[in-house]
């Protein structure tokens, strides 16, 4: 499995550079919005790559959740802490399921 991620990383790496090159002017601003996201000192990193890889999990974005738990191990990120911001996610993704559920069964007994 570590060579799988490994690989994804590089992969990654390679597809991003890609496109930095097709495309630089958004490749510069989606980088500045991502760095604009940890400007403040109100997370600390470690936080901030906790809640970027539940997020990860909930957007199903491979590549996000490479990049997010490599910066999550370097900022020191525990395998119990990511368990436990992944449980969370998992606990969110199923809340947003139940949530949709009750909106589309009130859309079938509306229309």
């Amino acid at each position: 499995m570590t060579n799988e991620w490994q690989d994804r990383l590089k992969g990654l790496i390679k597809s991003t550079g890609g496109f930095k090159k097709a495309a630089p002017e958004v490749a510069h601003a989606f980088h500045a919005f991502e760095e604009a996201t940890r400007a403040s000192d109100v997370l600390d990193a470690k936080t901030h790559e906790l809640i970027s890889l539940a997020v990860a999990v909930t957007t199903r974005c491979d590549g996000c959740i490479t990049a997010h738990a490599l910066a999550a191990k370097k900022a020191g990120a525990t395998e119990a802490e990511v368990a436990a911001a992944l449980g969370t996610a998992i606990s969110l993704n199923a809340g947003a399921a139940y949530v949709y559920s009750s909106k589309a069964l009130d859309a079938f007994q509306s229309l």
